[in-house]
């Protein structure tokens, strides 16, 4: 009989030890336990274009993925990334050397730094962040250093003169996501600009995440650093089908990088899924060739339930952020008396029927992001409506 023994040594690794429970697992588990609509969680509530599903159906039907596929990616999913960056952004990359297929952007983002960090750097990271970039630093061994986008004339911006102070003889790698998740805000050419030329005084590598490329609004426009000067080089770009065609569960992402970037993150990401999603990477080929019209219909149509949510928001007597970019709209609940976001949204589906997520949770200084908290409105209009309609009750 095996013998149990005791330990004061905690079973969890102490690199993780601050990391639970996902805040999406606990407030999405909130929603089904109180049939509320849920708007924290960042996926589509309809699947993407009928074309592109059967295209996965052909796949599956035809055996292209049903077994192990090529361990940087399909061929022709590989072309297809290679192709769209060249058409909407005039970078050229060799699919074969410079393009690597992952299990969406979480895998990507997590291979990028356990790749390219060694314990001890020093990753600088715009806060508010994605819950997984902390946890992916920590892994790396990695020291995470914030730096506070905050609210100014209605939107989150980036102070250059604290990311610059930021920056120390420690400093390996900076962690940008642009159009940003979770407060909406698109850095500018200027703003990217002066990001670039810290870079290259500094010689940093940069991972940016830009997932949300086709969603940005109004006069808004996404510019992928790797554009700018001296930028090719040292940036590693992370894409992913799932926000832009509506099939999250698909998890296909991928890098555009340098060959020498792209085999240092293919030699951490070969052990973590080695590959995934095989006969969706075809359906993913096709779906970056879509013409034009599909991502300015795809846009026009977020951008209408941006419109509903956010008015319904405000109407409710939330301070409202509009995003420029993404599918979330960032709000400040002290105009309703309210100022910790976790407790008013673990109460907020028995008060009004509606789930959101605090954003406190993506940042270091808790106390920066307590008045503010998230909704998506990645759901269909008559959803949004609803939503809206629930949370007058708010309002008194």
């Amino acid at each position: 009989m095996a013998r149990m023994t005791s330990s004061a040594r905690p079973l969890l690794n102490r690199r993780l030890a601050e990391f639970g429970t996902t805040i999406f697992a606990e407030m999405s588990a909130l929603a089904a336990a109180t049939g509320a609509i849920n708007l924290g969680q960042g996926f589509p509530d309809t699947d993407g274009p009928e074309a592109i599903r059967e295209a996965a159906v052909r796949a599956l039907r035809d055996g292209r993925g049903n077994q192990y596929p090529p361990g940087p990616g399909v061929p022709e999913l590989r072309t297809a990334v290679a192709a769209h960056q060249l058409r909407r952004y005039g970078l050229s990359y060799d699919p074969d050397t410079e393009v690597l297929v992952t299990a969406g952007a979480t895998e990507a983002i997590a291979a990028a730094l356990l790749a390219l960090v060694e314990p001890g750097d020093e990753v600088v990271a715009l806060e508010p962040y994605y819950d997984s970039y902390a946890a992916c630093i920590a892994m790396a061994g990695g020291r995470r250093v914030p730096v506070t986008l905050r609210p100014h004339e209605g939107a989150f911006r980036l102070d250059l003169d604290e990311l610059r102070a930021a920056v120390t003889d420690r400093t390996r790698l900076l962690l940008l996501n642009t159009p940003h998740n979770p407060t909406g805000a698109v850095l500018t050419r200027e703003e990217l600009t002066a990001v670039a030329e810290l870079a290259v005084e500094r010689d940093l590598l940069v991972v940016t995440d830009e997932v949300y490329e086709h969603l940005v609004f109004d006069d808004a426009e996404h510019v992928p650093l790797a554009t700018l000067p001296g930028m090719r080089d040292r940036t590693v770009t992370v894409g992913s089908a799932g926000k832009t065609f509506s099939f999250t569960g698909w998890k296909v992402g991928w890098i555009t990088a340098t060959p020498g970037l792209v085999t240092a993150v293919r030699s951490a990401k070969q052990f973590l899924t080695y590959v995934a999603s095989g006969p969706f990477q075809y359906a993913v080929a096709e779906a970056l060739a879509l013409p034009e019209s599909y991502f300015a219909a795809f846009r026009e149509d977020m951008r209408a339930r941006r419109e509903v949510l956010a008015a319904g928001l405000a109407e409710a007597g939330f301070g409202v952020f509009k995003p420029a970019g993404t599918y979330f709209v960032t709000t400040d609940i002290r105009p309703l008396g309210e100022s910790d976001g976790f407790a008013f949204c673990r109460s907020l589906p028995e008060r009004a029927g509606v789930v959101a997520i605090p954003n406190a949770v993506f940042y270091d200084h808790r106390a920066e992001g307590a008045p503010y908290v998230r909704f998506a409105f990645c759901k269909q209009i008559p959803v949004l409506e609803e939503a809206a309609s629930r949370l007058k009750a708010l309002a008194g």
